[in-house]
């Protein structure tokens, strides 16, 4: 099983939408990186914290567990997306996705200042200056010391 950190905004859908509605499309990914980690990395069963990002306090509200193999991203052959992508085709599409499914809500934040605040953490992905991907590995080892801080 492989580990992951994948970031959403938190008043575009979080934590509890995903928890109501299930399961959802991780869509929208439109970097190549990541792409890639959802296309050939990521497989049914992993899990995934959920990243509130690009907001006040940014930090892990929960977790959500890949239930999908990676198919198209609709959003690119959609032309009233602001996703849409006029090269990609359905025969050869450049963006894809998975589906992930609600695990668990956790009942504080874990946030991004406590989790720099940790030497355990210092060598995770997400605490490295200028990074900006919005999907990331977690070592099996960052990912158990984060839920012994619940």
């Amino acid at each position: 099983m492989n580990y992951w950190l994948m970031k959403s905004e938190p008043d575009v859908y979080n934590i509890d939408d995903l928890e109501r509605d299930g399961r959802e499309m991780w869509d929208s990914i439109r970097n190549y990186q990541a792409r890639n980690m959802m296309r050939d990395d990521m497989r049914v069963g992993d899990e995934v914290f959920f990243y509130y990002s690009n907001c006040k306090e940014p930090g892990i509200a929960g977790i959500a567990r890949v239930c999908s193999e990676p198919y198209s991203d609709p959003t690119q052959f959609d032309e009233k997306s602001r996703y849409f992508d006029p090269k990609s085709t359905p025969d050869q599409p450049r963006w894809i996705l998975v589906d992930v499914e609600f695990v668990r809500k956790f009942e504080r934040i874990v946030t991004l200042q406590e989790i720099k605040s940790h030497p355990e953490l210092e060598d995770m992905i997400l605490t490295r200056r200028g990074n900006r991907l919005s999907i990331m590995p977690v070592d099996k080892q960052h990912w158990d010391f984060i839920l012994g801080l619940l």
